[in-house]
C-alpha cells in the first residue's frame, strides 16, 4: 500500500522515484494506491480551491505512468469514511509521545511556518490507518523513510496486544533503490522553485527546461575538459535515463571536451522525451474522457472501501463497541 498527497503536478522525480516502482509492483502484489486528500488538508486546509482538480490531475499522471486499474486499486482517500472512523479508534490507543517524536510529523512541521494543528498532529496515525485499513503487509519505501514506518508497526503491535488478536500484520518496508533527481537548478525539485519537468509537460516544454539545467561549473569554455561527477544535474539525469553504454560515452566525451554542454543537454532532452512519449500518449487519451477517470476512481474506491469495512467491523468487535 502506498499513496501521495494531491498538492500539485507530479514531476520526473515522482516518476523515477515512485511511479516506475509502483508499475513493477502491481504485477507482483495486490496493490492499493491512495490519492490522500485528507493528508493534503493537514497542511493545505486553507487552500482547497484546486483540490478537486489536483486529484484528477494526479489520477491522470498515475494512469499515464502505467498504473493499471485492472491490476491495482486506485482510490481517493476521502471516499472511504471508514478510514476516518478507524483513525479515531486507533488514535485512542496511540500514546501522544509516539506522534510527537515521529520523523514523519517532524518533517511536515519543519516545512510549516505556523502552529501545529490538531489534524497534522494526527498525521502519523492517519498514515498508519491508510496501511492497516486495507491490511497491507508491505509498504514501498526508500532507506531514508524506514523510521517513518516504525510508528505504524508500533500501533499494529499495540492493538494486537491490547485486544489479544493477530488482526494486523506489522507492515514491513519494501525497500526500493530509486534514483533521486534534483531540480534543474541543483536544488530540491519542486514547483516552488520552478525547476521541475512535469509529467504533463509537452516535448517542447521539456526541451525548453532541459536547456536551463546547470552543468559542471568549472567548464567555462567549450574546449575545457569536464568532470561528469561535478555535473550534478545533467549527468545525474543521464544516469537515470540513459543505459550504461551511453553513460560511459557521455562521461568520456565530457572529459575529453569532445562534446559541449549544450550538445549534452540536447541528447538528454531527446532521451527524456523518448521515455515520456508513451506517457504523454496515455495521458492525452485519458484526459480526453475525464468521466472515465472518475469512474475508475469510484470503482477502485468501492473495492478499497469493502476491504476497509471488513477491517473496521473486526476492530469494533475486538474493542467490544456497541
Amino acid at each position: 500500500m502506498s499513496g501521495m498527497r494531491p498538492t500539485g503536478k507530479l514531476h520526473l522525480g515522482h516518476y523515477m522515484g515512485v511511479l516506475k516502482n509502483w508499475v513493477t509492483l502491481q504485477d507482483q502484489y495486490p496493490c492499493f494506491f491512495s490519492i490522500a486528500d485528507w493528508h493534503a488538508l493537514t497542511t493545505k486546509y486553507d487552500d482547497t480551491a484546486s483540490l478537486k482538480d489536483n486529484i484528477l490531475e494526479m489520477a491522470l499522471d498515475w494512469l499515464a505512468a502505467g498504473i493499471d486499474p485492472q491490476k491495482a486499486t486506485l482510490f481517493v482517500q476521502s471516499s472511504i469514511p471508514e478510514i476516518a472512523e478507524l483513525h479515531l479508534l486507533l488514535s485512542m490507543i496511540t500514546p501522544a509521545k509516539w506522534v510527537q517524536t515521529d520523523p514523519t510529523l517532524k518533517d511536515m512541521v519543519a516545512m510549516l511556518h505556523e502552529d501545529l494543528s490538531y489534524g497534522l498532529l494526527g498525521y502519523p496515525v492517519l498514515q498508519t490507518v491508510d496501511i492497516l485499513s486495507v491490511r497491507a503487509g508491505l509498504v514501498p519505501v526508500g532507506k531514508d523513510q524506514l523510521a517513518h514506518l516504525e510508528i505504524s508497526r508500533d500501533i499494529a503491535r499495540r492493538f494486537n496486544h491490547l485486544y489479544q488478536t493477530d488482526l494486523f500484520a506489522e507492515p514491513r518496508p519494501l525497500l526500493t533503490e530509486t534514483p533521486m533527481l534534483i531540480g534543474l537548478d541543483g536544488r530540491k525539485m519542486g514547483k516552488s522553485f520552478n525547476n521541475a519537468i512535469y509529467l504533463s509537460d509537452s516535448a517542447e516544454e521539456t526541451w525548453s527546461k532541459v536547456k536551463t539545467a546547470i552543468t559542471d561549473p568549472a567548464r567555462v569554455k567549450r574546449t575545457d575538459p569536464g568532470t561528469p561527477e561535478n555535473c550534478e544535474v545533467v549527468y545525474k539525469y543521464y544516469q537515470a535515463f540513459a543505459d550504461a553504454n551511453a553513460q560511459a560515452v557521455t562521461a568520456e566525451e565530457c572529459r575529453a571536451a569532445s562534446r559541449g554542454c549544450m550538445d549534452c543537454k540536447k541528447q538528454l532532452g531527446e532521451l527524456i522525451n523518448a521515455q515520456m512519449a508513451p506517457l504523454r500518449e496515455r495521458r492525452a487519451l485519458y484526459a480526453s474522457d475525464k468521466a472515465q477517470v472518475e469512474t475508475l476512481l469510484k470503482t477502485g474506491g468501492d473495492k478499497a472501501r469493502a476491504r476497509c469495512q471488513e477491517t473496521l467491523q473486526q476492530v469494533k468487535t475486538l474493542m467490544k463497541l456497541f
